[in-house]
């Protein structure tokens, strides 16, 4: 357009500049044309070059199959053709919307559903598929997956947020690979911020674990509100050290305090109340291991009723106004030591409410993805040695929640407590375990049963096939939050609650397994605690 304006002009600009009046006005028309030629071959030389490029590369690209025929699906297309040197060649999307079946997109068809997804892959040797479906539900993320029952060595790769689409800011490098969290993960949780951040906002919190994986995410999620300061309580030295770097680096303006301790000391942990004087604390530390607390059954007693009860105790004798425990779905109907240990703890917790000005409040959900020791790293560290993923049985499930989404949710409820209330988060639908290993198999490139196999080893000591998040006869209650139930019962006696825990630390002292049981089940008759599996 310059160049036409410009050839236009300059007749007539002629007559102001010596010697141009001599020029014909045909050599400013061919000028025009011949720079306009130019320019557009120069174009096309390039287009040319790249089209010719990727001819020659094609023999090495990766086969690409794009799931979702949308807006998303068009934007990673083109930004994959924008790409300077060629990394894939896209076959085809692929829709279950019937309109779009047979339509083009940029010249490429849309050539099924995801349930025709193995068949067209296997015809067209597609060798990555990428889910370009950034708002769809964890549900419709897992059936890409699930539709290749027998496994496949396809790489499954999902695009970037909907933000990310829509600004047009997606880049083929924000591509990644699918992650279980894709898979078994939430919906964002809505949160009332306002509430929390009244809750923690220029407030002295204690958060005791803070080195766990629950530990350390309730530490970071804190220190987004805003607090005066905030003491990290942990008896392992290498997890302190590295979430107190890690949010010193990402929360520069929070007053840190790393403090080791053993919560089962009084004195020390008399000592750090009296120091810092927390307002609100956190209780996340606890064994949680099962069938190794089963191994190990006086300290699962002393670390999870013990240290929740001299936690709680300089709560309230220092002046705490808030105190939230961290607890589990293996504290309902208990078949391990470890969660009838958090049963005690629950119980205690509410009895300590009726006495004291402090609001003591429990939170319990079952398991979270990616924690320390738990099924997932397992099976991904199998997975890269080879195999076999072990399985204790083929109808085992469990409850499964980020622990973000954990941690937020937490933090919620704590919002809401008066006081002896126990709140149980909303965990979905359980996921049986052997479904979740062919899942992790898949997605790291193998078939399950074939490259990789599933053993099943049995269940374990304490072990149950499926868990449960109350107990009958509980009386649940919805609250405002969608995700957040909340029961209170009436406590038991307080002289008998204390009693009975007196004699169940003097047995966890004798490390006598057969004691410690009989002690547990006087405090929690419904404990079937006979160290085998219970369904």
């Amino acid at each position: 357009l310059a160049v036409w304006f410009a050839s236009l002009n300059l007749p007539a600009a002629r007559r102001h500049v010596g010697n141009l009046e001599e020029v014909s006005q045909a050599v400013f028309m061919l000028d025009m044309f011949a720079t306009i030629l130019l320019l557009a071959g120069l174009r096309m030389v390039v287009r040319l070059y790249h089209e010719e490029f990727r001819t020659e590369e094609a023999g090495r690209l990766k086969r690409l199959l794009i799931v979702g025929a949308g807006n998303a699906g068009e934007a990673l297309l083109r930004e994959i053709h924008r790409m300077p040197v060629a990394e894939y060649e896209v076959v085809g999307f692929i829709d279950d919307d019937p309109a779009k079946r047979g339509t083009l997109i940029h010249g490429l068809p849309v050539l099924g559903t995801v349930g025709q997804l193995p068949d067209i892959c296997e015809a067209r040797n597609i060798e990555e598929i990428a889910i370009a479906m950034p708002s769809a539900t964890h549900q419709q993320r897992r059936r890409v997956i699930q539709v290749f029952d027998e496994g496949t060595n396809i790489r499954f790769r999902t695009v970037p947020s909907i933000t990310d689409i829509a600004s047009g800011r997606l880049r083929v490098s924000q591509i990644r690979d699918v992650g279980i969290n894709d898979l078994l993960g939430r919906e964002v949780v809505q949160l009332d911020e306002d509430m929390i951040e009244a809750f923690l906002k220029d407030k002295v919190i204690l958060v005791t674990g803070a080195g766990g994986s629950i530990g350390s995410e309730m530490c970071r999620q804190v220190c987004k509100y805003g607090p005066r300061n905030l003491v990290l309580v942990e008896q392992a030295e290498n997890p302190l050290f590295y979430i107190e770097r890690e949010l010193r680096r990402q929360f520069s303006s929070v007053n840190l305090a790393a403090v080791i301790c053993d919560i089962t000391d009084s004195v020390r942990v008399g000592q750090v109340f009296e120091t810092y004087r927390p307002q609100v604390v956190i209780h996340a530390a606890a064994h949680k291991h099962v069938p190794l607390m089963e191994l190990n059954p006086g300290e699962a007693v002393k670390n999870n009723i013990l240290g929740t009860k001299t936690v709680a105790d300089a709560a309230a004798e220092f002046g705490s106004t808030n105190f939230v425990m961290i607890s589990t779905d293996k504290a309902v109907n208990p078949t391990s030591i470890m969660g009838s240990s958090k049963r005690i703890a629950e119980m205690y917790i509410q009895n300590l409410s009726m006495t004291s000005r402090t609001q003591y409040v429990t939170v319990r959900f079952g398991n979270v993805l990616g924690s320390d020791g738990s099924v997932v790293p397992i099976f991904k560290k199998q997975i890269a040695e080879g195999g076999p993923l072990t399985v204790t049985h083929p109808e085992m499930k469990r409850y499964f929640m980020t622990i973000p989404e954990a941690s937020q949710l937490v933090l919620q409820a704590a919002t809401m407590g008066k006081g002896g209330e126990i709140f149980v988060l909303d965990m979905g639908e359980p996921v049986k375990i052997v479904d979740l290993a062919k899942e992790l198999i898949t997605l790291s490139g193998f078939r399950p049963g074939e490259d990789i196999e599933i053993v099943f080893t049995g269940p374990r000591p304490g072990e149950k096939l499926f868990e449960e998040l109350s107990i009958e006869g509980e009386d649940m209650q919805r609250t405002h939050h969608p995700k957040i139930s909340v029961w209170k019962n009436i406590p038991m006696d307080r002289e008998g609650l204390l009693a009975g825990i007196e004699d169940i630390l003097r047995a966890a002292h004798t490390q006598d397994r057969e004691l410690i049981v009989s002690k547990i089940k006087s405090l929690v008759p419904e404990y079937i605690g006979n160290g085998a599996a219970a369904q």
